[in-house]
């Protein structure tokens, strides 16, 4: 055979590979879902780990009523990268998704379904309209469950837990009833949250704040028991008018300074006129008096002794013959004078801090015969009640309304504001900006208002010294957060929050399954409820609702005048129970879980009804983590929103892009912080997806020609050690970032190092070796072998986060291999940890700087193409340098047909590089001539005239080719 006729690309060791650089994704990863549906991954990995110890993320649910968001995709991949990672690290990490079912957002969806129709909802038997909403939950949890899955999602998606379940339900009223059982649950009348529109008691999980435009208006209450303020009102500041019928005190501070004023001019006919005695916060009284265009002057301080015991007459005295009582005043904490008057309108009715506020005071009160009862001036719609005189069901017309059934203002206000006026108790009024709590899901403004619920005590004594406050602030205390802010911010929670509010005026959920008498006391009989339970567990929650309940539950004591409760459970008391009856109930999970992962929202819903009950009844967490993430924004750092168009859709990713790409945004991202996501985020994404497959890609390609063969560590040249080394250092980075669930860094480690380290520069070296060496060569087989561990190891690391691509390239690797997620990450030597080696490799890759900075100038300036037409003279000064080049080819390591190094400075012009000092680069064109082969230019081309065109390295490897009959 002659040289004239081989092809020598033939002869050379190129990459082979059926691996696409296209990657196709959205139509390669259906057949991968649809490959690991028909496998059963998820039983594979179970029986594959069943001896491990388990290390379990409980799965916080998702709502059960729409396709999946952005803010789910954010979420499941975060828990499926976690979870992998932790089963790829020795431990069965078992995910089992879960749902929450009920509640009002179903119960709306079939409410407008009826109202549709003309049908009347509370017409349909209680359980025929539960049906209803069972039925439209199992349709979303079908939906999201393949969505999930095409995100590829592994877990128990044939068993998941659901709060409808019945065994979920009857686990839920079991908890309900320990809390019953221990003295915890009461009812109280209390001012809640309350929905107009959704007729309901929400919690503040289910609140949402918006800037709205309310009426202002500042009030007088003349002064009644005080003889030198006889002709004297007290003002308090309000944005909520219609809360005035419901006023019964007035609260000041013992820490402001109080003064009585004079009007002196007046610019308005309307209003307080010159003579008039007013008392305000001294701080506040110049603004206000502005506000009303009055001039004024400070007649003398008002004391704290004579606000304690004042009284006043309610501005709306004799109106409606009613409001005949007189108004204390009441010190109260919460009072500053940072706005308004100094006092503070006092509707124990209406506000939290107002019902308090009048507690705390109630017992002194009623000491000086001033009634302590609290009215319900509102009733569920919003009108004003007989409580209400004048506004209610006696006013000419119908009684006022606060806010209507569509969430608009009513008349309340108005009607209230026009007597104010009538009486000449109005001191000013306005219009003002502010943000106020909405319903999430209705999406209108909500009320306080009175009204009998159900609570759970925080801080009642529980007969070990603690109270359920206590506890929960202890469990937080034990708990590991990430990032560290959320528990400051759950305990800041924790310690504020009222009473737990966990009734509900609904139909579909568990039901507050207790009978209680006439004032309130709940009955504690255990054989009731073990009926109760025993048919949760057959029937579901609909026996509750079933004609003859009472007389089924109670027994022998259905002649006893206990009332049966018909409210239903707040929905975050039923997934706060998810725990119980998921964790504790599976005997693939384990209590309490390593971690509860959600949006950084969940501090005030799931993470912290979770822990208020398992406190109430277990005493502790249910959780040893806490991670949370933010929320996800447009390019542009604004919510999303379909009013603005600027939503995106995982869906949309997945359809055009792959959910690879979905995914791998999901790990490059902030994600404790919020996060920002449109078309040019994205499209990053897809370029270092990209380089990221283009060098699997190569090394699956180089790796076709991988016979196993496997060589010392001791016999490995340098450059493979110092390979092995940087896999060494990414290990402990890589673990090390899965247990602290910092994504970003891995993904940022990994790519930086295949784009840099690996493609441009161990690739760009041994790609000589590898393609062109003889068989025989220790350096091509120590460089498979590295490019082997380098596979292993980074397809690995990757396939928690990438679970397609990496599915697709372990398979294209290991024909007979079942999956790459039923592989564990890789052991390291600790042999391959060799610091002094990777110290004398940085002074190598410096020295390497200098060079291929002096090649590409020479480049740029046409005097050659290929780097192997060069020869250049490095000139080391430096001593330490001159030690680490030396021995090694470094032609080689800089891709030169030749190096000639001297530790001589260079005597004329040449390439230095600021940042290296004692290194300069004289460059050179090589001499010799081009092997047709490897394309380098030698002085022993020829010199084999078998092969007389080729060096003498390459002729070798081709006479060991053809004996080995690999050479046509």
């Amino acid at each position: 055979m002659t040289a004239e006729k081989i092809d020598y690309s033939k002869t050379l060791n190129l990459p082979q590979t059926d691996f696409p650089m296209r990657a196709s994704l959205p139509q390669r990863e259906p057949l991968l879902v649809a490959r690991w549906e028909e496998m059963n991954l998820y039983k594979k990995l179970r029986e594959d780990a069943k001896d491990r110890p388990l290390w379990v993320l409980h799965d916080g649910p998702p709502y059960a009523n729409g396709n999946i968001h952005i803010g789910h995709a954010l979420n499941k991949t975060l828990k499926d990268v976690i979870t992998r990672s932790f089963q790829m690290r020795g431990f069965n990490s078992n995910y089992v998704p879960g749902w929450d079912c009920h509640g009002l957002p179903i119960e709306w969806k079939i409410e407008e379904k009826y109202r549709a129709k003309g049908q009347n909802k509370d017409e349909v038997p209680i359980n025929e309209f539960r049906k209803e909403c069972r039925e439209f939950a199992e349709g979303w949890i079908k939906a999201q469950t393949e969505e999930f899955k095409r995100l590829a999602i592994t877990g128990d998606f044939e068993q998941p837990y659901t709060t409808m379940n019945f065994r979920a339900e009857a686990r839920i009223a079991g908890e309900l009833l320990k809390f019953a059982r221990t003295g915890q649950l009461y009812r109280g009348s209390k001012p809640v949250m309350w929905s107009v529109v959704e007729r309901t008691a929400l919690a503040e999980a289910e609140v949402e704040y918006h800037d709205v435009e309310s009426d202002m208006i500042w009030v007088k209450f003349p002064v009644t028991n005080v003889a030198e303020l006889a002709d004297a009102h007290v003002v308090i500041w309000t944005t909520t008018p219609w809360t005035i019928p419901g006023n019964r005190a007035i609260a000041y501070s013992p820490k402001v300074s109080y003064g009585l004023y004079e009007v002196t001019g007046a610019e308005n006919t309307f209003g307080p006129q010159a003579g008039e005695k007013l008392i305000f916060a001294d701080n506040l009284a110049e603004d206000c008096f502005k506000k009303a265009k009055l001039t004024f002057s400070r007649l003398r301080d008002v004391s704290v002794e004579q606000l304690h015991g004042m009284t006043a007459a309610h501005p709306l005295k004799g109106f409606g013959g009613g409001y005949e009582f007189v108004v204390p005043l009441v010190s109260g904490d919460h009072v500053t004078d940072d706005a308004g008057t100094g006092f503070v309108h006092t509707a124990p009715s209406h506000g939290r801090e107002d019902f308090e506020a009048w507690m705390d005071a109630a017992r002194e009160l009623e000491a000086r015969g001033i009634n302590p009862a609290i009215p319900f001036p509102v009733d569920d719609a919003g009108f004003y009640t007989s409580d209400a005189p004048g506004f209610g069901p006696d006013r000419e017309g119908g009684a006022a309304r606060v806010i209507d059934d569509n969430g608009k203002k009513g008349d309340a206000n108005e009607a209230v504001i026009k007597e104010l006026i009538a009486r000449d108790l109005l001191f000013a009024r306005g219009r003002m900006k502010h943000s106020y709590p909405h319903s999430w899901r209705s999406k209108k403004p909500i009320i306080f208002r009175n009204t009998p619920q159900w609570f759970v005590y925080m801080d009642k004594e529980l007969g070990d010294g603690t109270t359920l406050r206590s506890r929960a602030l202890n469990a937080i205390d034990d708990t590991r957060f990430v990032p560290a802010a959320g528990q400051n911010r759950l305990r800041a929670m924790i310690e504020n929050r009222p009473d737990w509010v966990l009734s509900r005026q609904r139909a579909w959920g568990v039901p507050i399954c207790v009978f209680a008498s006439e004032d309130g006391a709940v009955l504690v009989d255990e054989a009731v409820n073990e009926r109760i339970l025993t048919a949760f567990e057959v029937e579901g929650a609909d026996a509750w609702f079933a004609e003859g309940a009472r007389e089924r539950f109670l027994g022998n004591r259905a002649n006893e005048p206990w009332e049966q409760v018909t409210d239903i459970l707040d929905v975050w008391f039923d997934s706060g129970c998810t725990h119980v009856f998921t964790l504790e109930d599976r005997p693939d999970l384990k209590w309490p879980a390593d971690l509860y992962l959600e949006g950084s929202d969940q501090h005030r819903g799931w993470f912290h009804s979770s822990l208020l009950e398992s406190c109430g009844t277990r005493g502790r967490a249910p959780y040893n983590a806490v991670l949370t993430h933010g929320f996800t924004m447009d390019e542009h750092g604004k919510k999303m929103s379909k009013s603005l168009g600027n939503t995106v859709l995982p869906q949309d990713i997945i359809k055009e892009s792959g959910a690879d790409i979905l995914r791998l945004w999901v790990m490059t991202s902030d994600y404790w912080e919020d996060q920002r996501l449109g078309k040019s985020i994205i499209q990053t994404n897809i370029d270092s997806y990209r380089k990221l497959r283009n060098t699997i890609r190569w090394m699956l390609g180089t790796l076709a020609h991988d016979e196993g063969e496997e060589v010392a560590y001791a016999d490995l040249p340098e450059l493979e050690k110092l390979m092995l080394h940087r896999l060494s250092e990414l290990d402990e980075l890589v673990r090390n970032g899965y247990d602290s669930f910092e994504f970003k860094r891995i993904t940022r480690a990994l790519i930086d190092f295949t784009n840099i380290e690996l493609s441009a520069f161990y690739f760009d070296i041994r790609k000589d070796a590898l393609y062109c060496d003889a068989p025989s060569s220790l350096r091509r087989k120590a460089a498979l072998q590295t490019v082997r561990h380098l596979f292993d190891n980074i397809v690995t690391w990757l396939a928690p986060m990438l679970p397609f691509t990496t599915e697709e390239a372990w398979l294209d690797r290991y024909k007979d291999a079942v999956s790459v997620h039923l592989e564990q990450f890789r052991t390291i030597p600790a042999e391959w940890n060799d610091p002094v080696l990777a110290a004398k490799w940085d002074k190598v890759r410096d020295v390497r700087r200098v060079v291929t900075g002096a090649l590409e100038l020479e480049r740029a300036d046409k005097r050659i193409g290929s780097s192997l037409e060069a020869a250049p003279v490095v000139h080391i000064t430096d001593a330490s340098l001159v030690s680490a080049v030396q021995g090694l080819d470094l032609a080689e390591i800089c891709i030169t047909s030749d190096i000639t190094v001297s530790d001589q400075p260079a005597a004329g012009e040449a390439f230095v590089l600021s940042d290296v000092k004692g290194v300069a680069v004289v460059s050179a064109k090589a001499t010799g001539t081009k092997c047709a082969r490897s394309w380098r230019y030698t002085q022993d081309v020829g010199s084999d005239s078998a092969y007389p065109d080729v060096s003498a390295r390459d002729a070798a490897a081709l006479h060991e080719l053809k004996a080995l009959g690999r050479l046509d």
